[in-house]
């Protein structure tokens, strides 16, 4: 199968090919049906990953201390009190008395004890794992080196769908954010053992995450499957061609803020910076070989090298006006409020473009004129 060209990049190939295994064509047209499930099932979640952003930095971080804290809550109430340990110190000794256990039977002797011990020796034997854990991740964060917290970054990674590449400067980056997330929790529980449960990060990147588009949207109801539904509704009344190219307007819109977007994160932040790249973004670009594959931030980057003409303010506009349509249509039906476009068109120009032609202009042309007439 081959590979769609919007996913080349990503998927590292430009077809894909598997052997099934049999020499049996029904067997083979049998098992071809799941192979190429799985292909498009995997093509259909690379095209709803979005790209890393630092309001996803930031969230990872933070969602990270308070996971951390909460584990940390449930470990402390599993801990055995000092009355399950005075508990389990009676069930001992009345086994001894009644002669299930005696100084005869070794085993049964250590057994006892070693279940004993380690409910008296479990609180600190969890504290020595987070001074040795909290030691590890210092050390590392001077390091450089991230393996205590990749696990934990892959997961975010996964659940949140994003496009990053393991081993990138922003998958490191991610790490090393996470790792100071990691140090500032069991900062947090060392104070908790001697009852302080006042404390608050003092590391300043480990702070309530503000960014948008932090969650994904419910089945049904991702931005342009909602764009469906107004397109069948169309309450203006709009012409074919006008919505579908509203539907690509829009497409662009979606382009920046990810596949799984839930409509209500539709506001002025997302908007302005969707603007901002509309204003450096070449004209035709989803026509343009040298863009093939790119998303639209990408294609602004890449043609700050490439040089391609950029969108006219009326075109921009004319985008705007795509989106802020479709958000009436969200607005009145209660998935926004207010409509984040209000206000952001850019002004007009209002230099006129074309001139009279001068006297002096006119006259070779008349001239021209009248030396073409007939005799």
């Amino acid at each position: 199968m081959r590979v769609p060209l919007e996913l080349v990049e990503m998927v590292g190939k430009k077809e894909l090919v598997k052997a099934l295994g049999t020499k049996d064509e029904t067997v083979a047209k049998r098992l071809l049906g799941s192979v190429v499930r799985q292909w498009e099932q995997h093509f259909d979640d690379l095209r709803a990953r979005r790209a890393l952003t630092a309001d996803d930095k930031a969230d990872a971080v933070w969602q990270h201390y308070n996971a951390s804290l909460q584990r940390d809550e449930q470990t402390r109430r599993a801990m055995p009190t000092p009355s399950d340990i005075e508990a389990e110190e009676r069930k001992v000794w009345s086994k001894i008395d009644a002669g299930e256990i005696s100084s005869r039977d070794f085993v049964g002797m250590i057994n006892a004890n070693t279940e004993l011990e380690l409910l008296r020796s479990k609180r600190a034997h969890d504290a020595n794992l987070r001074k040795q854990r909290l030691n590890a991740l210092k050390r590392h964060l001077i390091t450089g080196e991230t393996f205590l917290i990749e696990d934990a970054a892959k997961d975010y990674i996964e659940t949140n769908r994003l496009l990053i590449e393991v081993g990138s400067d922003d998958y490191r980056d991610l790490c090393l954010r996470m790792m100071r997330s990691d140090i500032e929790h069991l900062e947090r529980t060392f104070e908790r053992d001697q009852g302080n449960y006042s404390g608050a990060p003092k590391d300043p990147i480990v702070k309530p995450a503000t960014g948008t588009a932090r969650e994904s949207a419910a089945p049904g109801e991702t931005i342009m499957e909602l764009f469906e539904v107004y397109a069948g509704e169309n309450p203006k009344s709009i012409s074919a061609d006008t919505l579908n190219q509203a539907r690509r307007d829009v497409g662009t819109f979606v382009d920046h803020v990810g596949n799984t977007c839930p409509a209500h994160r539709i506001d002025k932040k997302a908007v302005r910076e969707w603007k901002a790249l509309l204003m450096k973004y070449p004209v035709k670009a989803t026509e343009t070989k040298a863009f093939e594959g790119m998303k639209i931030a990408q294609i602004v980057k890449h043609n700050e090298k490439v040089g391609k003409p950029v969108l006219t303010p009326r075109t921009v506009n004319r985008y705007l006006s795509s989106l802020g349509a479709f958000c009436s249509w969200l607005v009145a039906h209660g998935y926004i409020e207010p409509n984040p476009t209000d206000g952001m068109s850019l002004a007009k120009d209002k230099k006129k473009k074309v001139f009279p032609f001068t006297t002096d202009q006119m006259n070779p042309v008349q001239l021209a004129a009248v030396h073409r007439m007939p005799e």
